[in-house]
């Protein structure tokens, strides 16, 4: 069975966690998630409400990955990064 090197990666505004895996070619980014046991980690991550990607473009939990792939959990967004642009220019206009 030939393997390939992936990692896992979540962050939160306090701690990162970057988990190395090597998996069977044909895995896919759910098992790869399993299999870094992330959630054991961080059990607030929820998959049905997180969106995922790799390299910051977004991906189905089905995908299958390559070689050195990484796939990212996305934490939700606490505010909308147009309104957050908005907040942020009215505050340097005082």
């Amino acid at each position: 069975m030939s393997l390939i090197n992936v990692e896992v990666v979540y962050a939160r505004s306090s701690q990162q966690w970057l988990i190395p895996l090597q998996v069977p070619v044909g895995t896919t980014a759910i098992e790869a998630i399993r299999l870094s046991k992330i959630i054991e980690l961080c059990p607030k991550i929820d998959l049905s409400h997180l969106k995922i990607g790799l390299f910051s473009k977004p991906i189905t939990l089905d995908t299958v990955l390559h070689h050195q792939d990484r796939v990212e959990i996305y934490r939700p967004l606490l505010i909308d990064p147009m309104q957050k642009r908005i907040i942020r220019a009215k505050k340097h206009s005082l």
